[in-house]
């Protein structure tokens, strides 16, 4: 993959990954909602709660895989996996720009 190409595709990636980290860190707690039983309240509180908690989890583990994947583009082993060493298809790292191994492999490990 061109390294031009690669940059921009990360660039939109960490865009997309800071925003939505920003964004989960302004949403404000819902005002009780009208007529609500006791304890109805609290029930979705900690749910939004801990739905939030695994969210935002999530985006530092893809923050981490962007960073790792900014590192490969430096080191010029960008599109190359970390297992092998074989090419990652081009439209693979279109579809998730962190990628770090082939499909095959990828599979092989049970994940994206």
């Amino acid at each position: 993959m061109d390294p031009d190409r690669a940059s921009q595709m990360l660039a939109g990636e960490r865009e997309r990954i800071e925003q939505a980290i920003a964004r989960l860190g302004q949403e404000a707690p819902e005002s009780a909602a009208q007529g609500s039983e006791p304890g109805e309240r609290d029930s979705e509180s900690l749910y939004q709660s801990e739905y939030d908690e695994g969210l935002s989890g999530e985006l530092y583990d893809q923050l981490a895989a962007l960073e790792r994947a900014e590192a490969r583009l430096a080191a010029g082993t960008y599109g190359l996996s970390v297992d092998s060493g074989e090419p990652i298809d081009d439209q693979r790292l279109e579809a998730l720009p962190t990628a770090e191994r082939t499909v095959a492999e990828q599979e092989l490990r049970g994940g994206r």
